[in-house]
């Protein structure tokens, strides 16, 4: 059996700088995880990955039950082999795509039945079946099948709420797998009372870990960052704490000072995708035509492989040109910012400065948000 042990390193006001043990590896925390939602972080290759830093990856269980199924990556040797991965690894529940992706789904106190966002063919997701696929797919940390709902529908969120403690018992009943780590997820919407009665839940089934989902999905930054203090308040600080899908430079800032440990967000591959480069100054658009004679990095103090390499100018003509590498430049200098940041983030931690580092890190931002375009 597995120890699923988190370390606490130092704390520095609520947050920590932790070291969380899996069958593959220790993940420092705080830290952000790539998502390879079907086995792949688009556009890069798990050399890439680890040349980054990269510590952890999350996938989908949605999309690889769907495509190409879950059975067939356990019959090649789950999916640290399928795709040549070898570090720690996350899956979601599924869950969530259920709800946001799939064409029509029906949802009762058994499961969801769904069409599938592929074909149209009818599928079904229980907690049970859920866990089985996880297993299938052999990821270290797996997920509790949940229930997102609207988080501004407080009758809703309610609902959804006791259905994903129902379902958390069952899939912790359903687990046969000693080498994975199982986590609850805490639901409620932006409604105080409602977070801290799920937060008191799952944090008593005895879970290694905790996520806060149902977040970043409509409310207010104000909202998210109030839910997660709420969250926390109540949530065991010797098990590590997972915000799901939130992922900007600010996010990550204020999710740490709160006590988040571990973050993943499809944004850094997304924003690649359209042209966009993430960095600590704000965001730019290589698109703009201003960048077509501009010899400079993306962000001159970035040590990542596409700032020590290449100019905006060829960003930009690669982005005009449609050329596949722009997407995996970008994908590179966007996921760099986000895992140094991180890093950074602990490391000031273990100083003892988080605070002013994250002061000056909001300064940068705030600044550029105040301006009419990034330069």
């Amino acid at each position: 059996m597995t120890n699923f042990e988190f370390k606490q390193v130092a704390v520095d006001g609520h947050a920590r700088a932790g070291e969380f043990s899996t069958p593959h590896g220790v993940i420092h925390t705080p830290i952000f995880a790539p998502v390879g939602t079907q086995a792949t972080v688009k556009s890069l290759t798990p050399t890439h990955l680890e040349d980054l830093g990269a510590e952890l990856v999350l996938s989908n269980t949605y999309h690889l039950f769907l495509r190409p199924g879950d059975e067939l990556v356990q019959r090649i040797g789950g999916l640290h082999q399928f795709m040549q991965w070898p570090k720690p690894m996350l899956t979601d529940s599924g869950g969530f795509q259920v709800f946001s992706l799939s064409k029509m789904r029906k949802i009762d106190e058994d499961g969801v039945s769904f069409k599938s966002h592929i074909d149209g063919s009818m599928k079904r997701l229980t907690p049970e079946s859920s866990i089985k696929i996880q297993e299938n797919l052999g990821a270290d940390i797996i997920m509790a099948f949940d229930e997102c709902s609207d988080p501004l529908d407080r009758n809703y969120a309610e609902q959804a709420m006791g259905r994903t403690h129902r379902w958390a018992e069952r899939c912790l009943q359903a687990k046969q797998r000693q080498d994975q780590a199982l986590f609850g997820i805490v639901q409620g919407g932006i409604f105080p009372e409602l977070r801290q009665e799920s937060a008191r839940v799952i944090s008593s089934m005895g879970f290694p870990g905790h996520a806060i989902g149902g977040l970043s999905v409509g409310e207010s930054k104000a909202d998210m960052y109030a839910t997660i203090e709420i969250v926390n308040q109540v949530l065991p600080p010797e098990k590590p704490r997972y915000l799901m899908g939130v992922g900007t430079p600010e996010d990550l800032i204020e999710g740490v000072l709160r006590g988040i440990d571990i973050f993943d967000c499809v944004l850094p591959t997304r924003l690649a995708r359209h042209n966009s480069a993430m960095t600590r100054f704000g965001r730019l658009n290589l698109m703009n035509a201003g960048f077509a004679e501009d010899h400079r990095p993306i962000d001159e103090e970035c040590s990542c492989y596409t700032c020590r390499t290449f100019t905006r100018a060829y960003l930009r003509h690669l982005i005009v040109a449609k050329e596949m590498l722009a997407s995996t430049l970008l994908s590179i200098h966007n996921l760099h910012t986000l895992l140094e940041l991180a890093r950074n983030l602990r490391q000031a931690i273990i100083e003892g400065r988080l605070q002013s580092f994250a002061d000056e890190a909001m300064a940068k931002l705030e600044i550029a948000r105040t301006k009419e375009k990034y330069v």
